[in-house]
C-alpha cells in the first residue's frame, strides 16, 4: 500500500526512491536493477546507488543471474523479507491474539491470550506489554510491531470511542500504554483498515485500484482502501459500517443508535441469536461458549445440514449482505473482501450474500464489484496488525532496517 509524501530534499527523495525499490519487490518478486529502473521510471546509476545502500542495509540481497525480459542476462535481486519480522497483535473485545510475521506476511508464531472480560481489561494491556518485551528479548530481527484495534478509533486521542458488548476497552489509550513501552516503534490502526491494508499487501488476488475489506467478528467494521490510500476521515474513524442503521426503530446499540448493523451479523448478535432459538439445548453447551466457540458451532451444524443452524446462518449472511450493498453503493470498490470469525462460515454464506447484493445493489455498480472471502493463511485483522508494522518498514525501509 503505498502513500503519496513530498519529496522536498534529496535525502527525502532518497528514502522515497528506496521505498519505492522496496514495495517493487514486494510485490513482483525477484527483478533485476534494470526491470526497476523501467519500472519505476529511474535512471540506471540512481537505481545502481540506491540498491547498493538496501544491500549494505541487508533489505535486499543479490541471487544470481537471471534473464531480464529480453534485455540479456542480469543480476537478481529479491527483498529479504525473513530477515525481518514485526509483531501483530489484534485486539478483538474478549479475543487478544499475539503473533510474529515476517514483512512478507508469513507467519511464524502466535499465541491467543486466555478470553478477556470487562474487568481484565487493564491486566489484559499488562500481559501484552510483557509478552511483547519477551519477545523482543528473544530475537533481535524484529523491526517494529503493529496494533490492531476495535474501531471507531480515534487516532489522535489514542482512544477507542465505543466498544459494543465490552466497554473496558474504551478507558485504555493506546498511545500511552504501548506508543513508547517497546526498543522498537509501535503503529496502531483501527482493526478493519489494518484489514485492507493486510488484503492489499499480501492477498495475490487483490488488485490495485480500490478494495474494502468487510471485517464481520466480534464487532463489524470497514476498511476501505481507493488508490493505494486508506480512507481514514477527519479522526482516523470513517467507515464504522457497523454502526450503520438498518432499521431505525430495531435493537438498541451501546453507541446510542437503534437497528446498527453490529447488532444482527456479529458473532456477538449470532451467540445472542443462538440462545434465543436453544430451546431442548438445540447447541449443547452454549451458555459457557466463548463467541468465536459459539459461531464455530453453528457453522459446524449448519455444514452436517442442520436445518435450525441452517435458518439461522441464512439469516446471518442476509445482515451481512445488507452491509455490502451499502458497502457498494457508498464506496464504489472493486472488490469486497469479507474476513474475520463470520466470514469462517464458508461459502454457504458467501452464495448468499452474493444473491442479496444481486437483487438490491445498484446494478451499474454491482456488476463491476466482486465479493469475495479472506483467503489469507492467517486472520486478516492480526494479519493487518503485522501489515500496519511492514508497511511502515516498506515506506521508511532505511529508518526501520538500519540503512543509510
Amino acid at each position: 500500500m503505498r502513500h503519496t509524501r513530498p519529496a522536498s530534499t534529496p535525502a527525502a527523495m532518497s528514502e522515497l526512491n528506496q521505498s519505492r525499490i522496496v514495495h517493487s519487490l514486494h510485490a513482483d518478486g525477484i527483478s533485476s536493477r534494470a526491470d526497476i529502473a523501467r519500472k519505476l521510471n529511474l535512471t540506471a546509476p540512481a537505481v545502481g546507488k540506491l540498491v547498493g545502500r538496501l544491500i549494505d542495509a541487508g533489505i535486499v540481497s543479490e541471487t544470481g543471474e537471471m534473464t531480464s525480459g529480453g534485455h540479456g542476462r542480469s543480476i537478481g535481486l529479491k527483498l529479504n523479507a525473513k530477515r525481518y519480522q514485526v509483531i501483530g497483535v489484534k485486539f478483538a473485545r474478549s479475543l487478544v491474539q499475539i503473533a510474529v510475521f515476517d514483512i512478507g506476511g508469513h507467519l511464524l508464531s502466535m499465541e491467543e491470550l486466555p478470553p478477556v472480560a470487562d474487568e481484565d481489561v487493564e491486566d489484559c494491556v499488562q500481559e501484552v506489554r510483557e509478552r511483547i518485551r519477551g519477545l523482543l528479548d528473544e530475537d533481535p530481527s524484529i523491526v517494529a510491531i503493529g496494533m490492531a484495534v476495535p474501531g471507531p478509533y480515534l487516532r489522535e486521542e489514542g482512544r477507542i470511542a465505543v466498544v459494543t458488548s465490552m466497554q473496558g476497552w474504551r478507558g485504555i489509550n493506546f498511545i500511552k500504554e504501548f506508543g513508547k513501552a517497546f526498543r522498537v516503534p509501535t503503529f496502531i490502526e483501527q482493526d478493519a483498515r489494518a484489514g485492507a491494508m493486510a488484503e492489499s499487501l499480501f492477498d495475490s488476488r487483490i488488485g490495485d485500484s480500490s478494495l474494502a475489506y468487510y471485517l464481520v467478528g466480534e464487532g463489524v467494521g470497514l476498511g476501505v482502501i481507493d488508490q493505494g490510500n486508506p480512507v481514514d476521515g477527519s479522526l482516523g474513524a470513517a467507515t464504522e459500517i457497523g454502526h450503520v442503521s438498518i432499521d431505525m426503530n430495531g435493537t438498541a446499540c451501546e453507541c446510542g443508535n437503534r437497528g446498527c448493523l453490529e447488532c444482527y451479523c456479529s458473532a456477538v448478535a449470532i451467540h445472542t441469536l443462538m440462545g434465543r432459538t436453544n430451546q431442548g439445548d438445540h447447541f449443547p453447551g452454549l451458555a459457557a461458549m466463548t463467541h468465536k466457540e459459539a459461531c464455530d458451532l453453528l457453522f459446524t451444524m449448519a455444514r452436517q445440514g442442520d436445518r435450525t443452524s441452517m435458518g439461522l446462518l441464512d439469516q446471518v449472511a442476509d445482515y451481512v449482505g445488507y452491509g455490502c450493498v451499502t458497502i457498494v453503493n457508498a464506496y464504489n470498490p472493486a472488490q469486497i473482501i469479507i474476513g474475520d470469525l463470520v466470514a469462517q462460515a464458508g461459502q454457504p454464506l458467501l452464495d448468499r450474500v452474493k444473491n442479496l447484493v444481486s437483487a438490491r445493489a445498484l446494478p451499474q455498480v454491482r456488476d463491476h464489484t466482486e465479493i469475495l472471502l479472506s483467503d489469507l493463511p492467517a486472520d486478516a485483522t492480526l494479519t493487518g496488525a503485522a501489515a500496519v508494522a511492514a508497511n511502515q518498514f516498506l515506506e521508511h525501509p532505511s529508518s526501520l532496517g538500519g540503512g543509510g
